[in-house]
């Protein structure tokens, strides 16, 4: 459904950065407000190719014109070919080998992209003004670079996260001890000041291999919320939105959406589903 129009506009601005350690060139999208400041929110958006989908520019001029965010920039980077190898899990790769670029990834975003988005936009990112988000397996990136990165984003946006990732197969043994993402907490020797927002939907998927009337992405997600607790993050720090008859696509992330960037850019953290 179309978003009412705003008076407050988002400017995109479209560039191509050519990536050393990613080996390609990146297309990077700026969403702009009309107005910001040197010390205006960020947030990365990993998946960006899907932003029109997702209604993002809509969104942010509707949220900001009602005054439920503060104006926010927001840099959407674009996946291509290689994505399955470029997400996931930085140096841990799944056990199809999946994610093996995914070390390299995260030093673009970190050693790369960072700087170059700060001279664009004459922004100086602080970490509590920094976000990331992402989608599906760019969700799980996401947390892994907020979680491991914590001086640079110390929030993180995960829409139906890929935390099943897993250095194992059932054939060969699987248990749940070897999905990668809650071995990376549990094995942390204390846990960052990390705020992490995590949705899921009822219709992410159907599989429910523990047979328990969960589905997997349900199962993964609270299991991963569980090793951030016993880690020692505050469940104040935490959000978890469980979308009833939420499917895995952008439909039901664009509905999400509006959550998310209220709770991180909003006056408050804890956010109804509305």
């Amino acid at each position: 459904m179309p978003l009412p129009k705003s008076e407050w506009k988002y400017d995109l601005i479209s560039t191509i950065f050519p990536s050393k350690f990613l080996k390609r060139e990146v297309r990077i999208d700026y969403y702009l407000p009309s107005q910001y400041a040197k010390n205006t929110g960020v947030l990365f958006m990993l998946d960006g190719q899907d932003a029109e989908l997702l209604q993002l520019k809509d969104t942010l001029q509707h949220l900001t014109q009602l005054k439920k965010i503060k104006p926010i920039i927001v840099i959407a980077i674009h996946a291509n070919k290689n994505r399955l190898q470029e997400y996931g899990v930085a140096g841990k790769a799944d056990y199809l080998k999946r994610g093996n670029k995914a070390k390299q990834f995260s030093k673009f975003i970190l050693d790369e992209l960072i700087a170059q988005c700060s001279s664009f936009t004459g922004i100086e990112f602080t970490p509590s003004k920094t976000a990331i988000a992402g989608f599906s397996l760019s969700g799980l990136t996401a947390f892994d670079l907020a979680w491991n990165h914590n001086a640079v984003f110390e929030t993180a946006g995960v829409f139906s996260g890929s935390f099943w990732w897993r250095k194992k197969s059932y054939e060969d043994g699987y248990t749940d001890d070897d999905r990668i993402m809650h071995q990376v907490i549990r094995k942390s020797k204390s846990a960052p000041s990390i705020k992490c927002w995590i949705q899921t939907g009822t219709k992410d998927e159907t599989a429910d291999r523990n047979k328990n009337g969960v589905i997997d992405s349900i199962d993964d997600a609270r299991d991963l919320i569980v090793e951030m607790k016993q880690k020692g993050v505050p469940s104040k720090n935490i959000q978890y939105v469980e979308i009833p008859e939420g499917q895995h696509n952008q439909v039901t992330w664009s509905a999400a959406l509006p959550l998310f960037l209220c709770w991180a850019f909003g006056n408050k953290r804890k956010v109804d589903i509305y």
